[in-house]
Parts: C-alpha cells; sequence; structure tokens
C-alpha cells in the first residue's frame, strides 16, 4: 500500500512507479459522507457508487438491470415485490468482521439497509424515496439469507428506478453500529473499490477489491483498475491545469473561462486538441429552467405580472435558446423547445409535446393581451441566480428586456438560492432538475400540489394535472402511463410555471491513455470498467 505515497508524483499518462493503474479525478465542491444514506448529490453519489453496490442498477440504455439481486418476481397486485439475491458476494475485508475478513452479504443486510433510511434516527436526506410508498408496518422482509420481499402501499412503477439510487446502497450492521456517526468516513460495502484512506480536503484513496463478484463478458475480474485517488482541489481553472498536466484522468463539465480554448461553438473539439485529449458527450436526464413562484396567496406574487398565465407564456417565447446554447453554451445541451421532461426517457415527452420557440412578436403579442403593451407600467422583476449561472441569467434578463419585460439579475450564493426556493421566498429564479430515477415522473413530481418545495419549488397548483398524476402512479400499463406523463406534461407547458432552457448533456475530458471510460444519462461515474494503457 506504500506504492500510494507516491501517487501525486507521477502523471496519470503512465502508470505509478510499481506498475499499479491508479484512476485519478477532482471533486471542487468536496465530499460531504461516504454514507449511502446521505447520498443526496454527484459528488457523494459518485464515490460511494464506487464502494457500494445496490439490488439493481440502470444500464446505457437506461434499463433496469440485475446487481445484487439475479432476478425478481412482481404479484399480480403489483404491491409485492421478491428479489432473489446473489449468493457470491462478500462485504469487502475490515476490522469490523472476525479475523478481518469480509462476509457473505445476505438478505438480512438488504433488509438493515433499506429500514435504515426509513429510520427516523438515522435522519437520511433520502427518507422521501420510500415516503407514502412502502407498507407502513414491515416494508421490507428478509424471507431466507437470500430472498427480500419488498412491500407497497400501492402500486408505483418507478420504485425499482429507486432501488437503483446510491441510498439504496448495502450496507453491513457491524459497521453502522461500529462506528456510529464515523460510518460516513469509514464505509464498508460490496462494491468494486474498497476504502483506504481519507484525509478531508486532501485525498480519497481506494483499492481494488480482490474479491469484487462481477466479471466482464469474456469472465474476467472487474475492475481493471488498480486504485482510484480523488483531490479536492476547490478551483476549476487549477483543476484543469492538472488536468493539461496529466495529472488527473478526466474532467466532468468545463469551466466556462476554458469552453472557447477547447470547444467550437458546435461543441466540437477544436484541432489543435485532437490526440491530446477525449471528448465524451452523452445526454444527461438534466433540465436547465427558470422557475416562475405561482403561488397567488403569497404577498410577492400578489404584486407581480408574472402571476399572469400570459405574461409567463410571453417570458417563453422571448428567448431564444437555440443562440443561448451556441454562444454560452458552445451547444453542450440542447435548446428546450419541447416540455420539461428531457428526451431520452421511453414517454417521448420531447418528440409528442408541443412547447415555445423563439418568438418575440408572439411574446409582444401576449404581453399586450395582458395589458403591458410594449412594456407600458410593468414592474421590474428580480431574477435570482448564483454566480457560474450569472452569464446566462444576463441573456436571459437582456432577451425578456427586449420585448417589454424589465428583469433584473441578482447573484447569490447557492446555499441562500436553496433556501429561498424552499422557503417561496423567490419569484423568479434559475434551477435544475436532475432524474433521481429514469422515469418522467420524477420530473412531473415537481408539479404536484400536494408536494412541498422541494420538490414544488413553483408552488404550482392545477387540479386537472394533480388528477392525471395521481392516475399515472397506478396506471400499470406502460403505453397509457406514458401517454398520462405528456399530457401533464403540456398541462404544465402551458400554464408555463417555468421556462424550461435546456436539456442537459454530460461532457468529459478524457486523457487519451484512459480506455472505456463512457458518459451516460444519469452522469454516474462508471468506472468498473475502465483500463489504462
Amino acid at each position: 500500500m506504500l506504492w500510494l505515497c507516491f501517487f501525486c508524483l507521477t502523471g496519470c499518462r503512465q502508470k505509478t512507479e510499481s506498475g499499479k493503474s491508479v484512476f485519478y479525478y477532482n471533486e471542487s465542491t468536496g465530499i460531504a459522507t461516504l454514507d449511502p444514506a446521505f447520498a443526496k448529490n454527484q459528488s457523494i453519489m459518485w464515490a460511494i457508487h464506487q464502494v457500494y453496490n445496490t439490488l439493481v442498477e440502470i444500464d446505457s440504455n437506461l434499463n433496469i438491470v440485475p446487481s445484487l439481486a439475479k432476478r425478481w418476481d412482481i404479484d399480480a397486485a403489483r404491491t409485492t415485490y421478491t428479489f432473489h439475491l446473489r449468493t457470491d458476494v462478500y462485504f469487502h475485508n475490515s476490522e469490523i468482521f472476525p479475523g478481518g475478513k469480509g462476509r457473505k452479504m445476505l438478505a438480512q443486510d438488504v433488509v438493515f439497509s433499506l429500514n435504515r433510511i426509513i429510520d427516523k434516527n438515522t435522519a437520511s436526506s433520502g427518507a422521501w424515496i420510500f415516503n407514502n410508498r412502502v407498507d407502513s408496518l414491515q416494508p421490507f422482509t428478509a424471507i431466507n439469507d437470500s430472498t427480500v420481499q419488498l412491500k407497497l402501499l400501492r402500486p408505483f412503477h418507478p420504485i425499482m428506478g429507486i432501488l437503483s439510487m446510491q441510498y439504496c446502497s448495502i450496507v453491513p450492521k457491524e459497521a453502522v453500529e461500529r462506528y456510529g456517526k464515523d460510518f460516513r468516513r469509514s464505509p464498508c460495502g460490496t462494491g468494486p473499490f474498497r476504502f483506504i484512506s481519507w484525509e478531508e480536503g486532501e485525498a480519497l484513496v481506494l483499492h481494488k477489491n480482490d474479491q469484487y463478484w462481477e466479471k466482464d463478458a469474456h469472465g474476467n475480474a472487474l475492475p481493471y483498475l488498480d486504485a482510484i485517488q480523488v483531490s479536492f482541489f476547490d478551483n476549476k481553472a487549477t483543476e484543469f491545469l492538472q488536468f493539461r498536466q496529466g495529472k488527473l484522468s478526466f474532467v466532468n463539465d468545463i469551466d466556462p473561462s476554458f469552453k472557447d480554448e477547447l470547444l467550437t461553438k458546435k461543441g466540437e473539439l477544436r484541432k489543435e486538441w485532437e490526440g491530446k485529449l477525449q471528448l465524451n458527450k452523452a445526454a444527461y436526464l438534466n433540465t436547465e429552467y427558470f422557475g416562475i413562484l405561482v403561488d397567488e396567496n403569497n404577498p410577492i406574487v400578489k404584486s407581480s405580472p408574472a402571476k399572469l398565465k400570459l405574461v409567463r407564456q410571453a417570458m417563453n417565447y422571448a428567448i431564444n435558446r437555440p443562440q443561448l446554447m451556441m454562444y454560452m453554451r458552445n451547444s453542450i445541451g440542447i435548446p428546450a423547445e419541447a416540455g420539461f421532461v428531457p428526451g431520452g426517457l421511453p414517454s417521448r415527452n420531447v418528440e409528442l409535446v408541443k412547447g415555445y420557440h423563439y418568438d418575440p412578436a408572439k411574446a409582444a403579442q401576449l404581453l399586450k393581451q395582458a395589458g403591458f403593451g410594449n412594456g407600458k407600467n410593468m414592474p421590474e422583476i428580480r431574477l435570482l441566480t448564483i454566480p457560474i449561472y450569472a452569464d446566462i441569467a444576463s441573456f436571459v434578463a437582456r432577451q425578456l428586456e427586449e420585448v417589454g419585460i424589465p428583469v433584473q439579475v441578482e447573484v447569490v450564493q447557492k446555499s441562500l438560492l436553496l433556501e429561498q426556493t424552499a422557503k417561496s421566498q423567490a419569484l423568479f429564479f434559475r434551477g435544475s432538475w436532475i432524474a433521481d430515477y429514469p422515469d418522467a415522473e420524477n420530473y412531473m413530481a415537481m408539479f404536484y400540489s400536494k408536494n412541498p418545495a422541494p420538490p414544488n419549488y413553483t408552488r404550482y397548483k392545477n387540479p386537472d394535472f394533480d388528477e392525471l398524476y395521481e392516475r399515472a402512479l397506478l396506471e400499470i400499463n406502460d403505453s397509457l402511463r406514458y401517454d398520462l406523463y405528456r399530457k401533464m406534461d403540456q398541462i404544465v407547458i402551458n400554464d408555463a410555471p417555468v421556462i424550461p432552457i435546456w436539456y442537459d448533456m454530460a461532457i468529459h475530458f478524457v486523457q487519451p491513455n484512459i480506455i472505456g471510460f463512457k458518459a451516460n444519462a444519469l452522469n454516474l461515474l462508471e468506472l468498473r470498467n475502465v483500463k489504462m494503457k
């Protein structure tokens, strides 16, 4: 293990002096915890995905596929799911087990892990995933050592997607009992990599799990990499410099200040970088939008012109999304000119829901209908955004002003924006919604009136929408459910509590010696199949 001490002295274009293949990446926002019960953001999920497994997972085509569960049965009522577990899976070697040798994973571990999420004493940020969905008395049951049963209150088709979330990673009871609150920095799972050390703010080191159960298509043991090292440079410019020097295997996304250096306006790699790095892009289940508070009982809404649907529709028509994407994003993303739900999902909302295209004349006409012809008597609207989206907010504000809607952009820290949107104190705000699981219901939940903020940040309420949403939850026929999703999406777009701007893309810049590293629609860091040459 001492060879890890020399990581930072070697470039990742070569293997370390000991011949070990090490994958390096940076987390500029840090990692708050390695406890799956608190896997609420990307930086935590990426690390946890290396150490743990879930019952099922999502493949590159967004299908639910086996992981720790090799197969499952669903009863006729679609409320009881029976999972048959693999019997060749072991927890990582750890001091928590007798002799330090990892023990076999059992059905009781699954029950413990899932119950832990809903246990109020855990205070998991993921407790919502099972709220009003699983049986209130005995949601999870171990039938025997290799069989687990999950009971729902009523049919809920997306439950399989929920079980693939990092919140649902399987942990051993011994680790939670031994470490208590320190379990956040002493993880023990069944995943492809095992925890070695974590100097917070400095480096996180994971080693290959030599007893990992999964094999590739040719029967070779996974993973191929020997180790992962995560650094924590909080400056994106420093991160990119490290990458250029070969000290990072890849970078996720790109700081706006470097986008023109690397990419053309069409989103292609500039010629001078060809052969020096790989550009890796994929559609990503994330919708970037601007939200509008529409609760007319809220005092800040009562005095706002945006309380009128005609004004909100005008705002949607006023924005030239393709131009914004080309000049502000170097075409990384797809202009959101359909529904709120991004592409890639089987409900095909992007193809079949009618959205807004750039039409300033239509915007002006709608404003006139609303009593604000030529912007006459229109009070200024304050738009809240975070620093990295300030230029995009300014672009949108200018386009709104061109049709007569005065907008004042206010840049605030992310924590303040999250607080104000959660408390319904932000009238007009920048937002994004990344899918928790690959089902359009996850996006439609943002507009169900019985949901709080989050996820219903706009406080949208429409009885017709609510009725369709409740029907969709009970619908077991996929085609009928997808049709309900599209109808809901169209209602939202017509009422315009949001201005969808773009459907996102995951973009990675990868060193040329990295093989098998692919982006995916959930932008999950997948390193099991990565090799280094």
